[in-house]
């Protein structure tokens, strides 16, 4: 029992070296950085300057486009999901292949390539002539951000909840439908509630990397649409100030943290209701 014990530390041991190296370490010098002045003194004028009107304007810019680009995801995902349950598993799983293949292109390479489509000359605009439309300004807009986060983040979204609602037994949508419910009701009292789980890891994997990204905001946004992230990328590389940069980063680690307690507060509220 000790020899079994003691052999499990060891493959603890691994983990313990990464995160400590990797999550514990820069977590530790954000705080100390993002608390502290040049001169090493403690102050929060660093996360002060949040107030100010182009930080407060970048932040919440950042969150609205964040929810946006979450509830867009949210409802793409469920009828999506709610089409592919319905189908032959092998169908099924080779539609859910296809979502999950930009994951596994560089993020940098698909955004260009939606760059391409909405530019001044680009394609759709090349589109739109042919068929005698006038031109589209997409380009360094909200708007090609939240496209351009819609499709690199909606495969988070689809997957988590795609496992969930295959796993609910389909006897009991046929049992809603019997009872008189029709399809409306069926999503409301039955598909939603058991599918909650799934729907909560979704708009967690999504909001988050929506909330934080700026390579997407740099290519689609440009320097008309600066995105908290962008702002923070810019005080490391640019300026070369780690104090207001990791301010700025503490900010947005208390919204993840916030999100994440609201994740687990739903979730504890659903399991005591069942």
């Amino acid at each position: 029992m000790f020899q079994s014990v003691t052999v499990r530390n060891l493959f603890l041991v691994p983990f313990c070296l990464w995160a400590g190296i990797f999550i514990f370490i820069p977590l530790v010098c954000i705080i100390y950085y993002g608390l502290t002045n040049s001169g090493g003194s403690f102050t929060l004028d660093n996360i002060a300057i949040i107030t100010q009107r182009e930080y407060y304007y970048s932040l919440r810019l950042s969150v609205v486009l964040a929810l946006i680009t979450t509830i867009i995801c949210l409802l793409l995902a469920y009828p999506l999901c709610l089409i592919l349950i319905e189908r032959a598993k092998s169908a099924g799983t080779i539609i859910i292949l296809l979502f999950v293949l930009p994951l596994w292109m560089n993020t940098l390479l698909s955004t260009m390539a939606w760059q391409t489509i909405f530019e001044r000359d680009g394609i759709l605009n090349q589109v739109l002539r042919l068929l005698s439309m006038p031109d589209m300004t997409l380009i360094n807009t909200p708007t090609a951000v939240v496209i351009g986060m819609i499709y690199n983040y909606l495969p988070y979204m689809v997957l988590p909840l795609y496992v969930t609602l295959s796993k609910i037994d389909k006897s009991i949508f046929e049992a809603a439908r019997d009872l008189g419910a029709n399809s409306w009701q069926t999503f409301l009292k039955v598909t939603l509630p058991l599918s909650l789980p799934g729907a909560i890891s979704g708009i967690t994997m999504v909001f988050i990397p929506a909330l934080t990204t700026f390579a997407i905001s740099a290519l689609l946004g440009g320097s008309k649409l600066l995105l908290i992230g962008n702002v923070i990328e810019q005080e490391f590389t640019v300026e070369y100030d780690w104090h207001l940069g990791s301010a700025l980063s503490i900010i947005l680690m208390i919204f993840i943290v916030i999100n994440m307690v609201l994740t687990i507060f739903f979730d504890m509220s659903r399991r005591e209701e069942e």
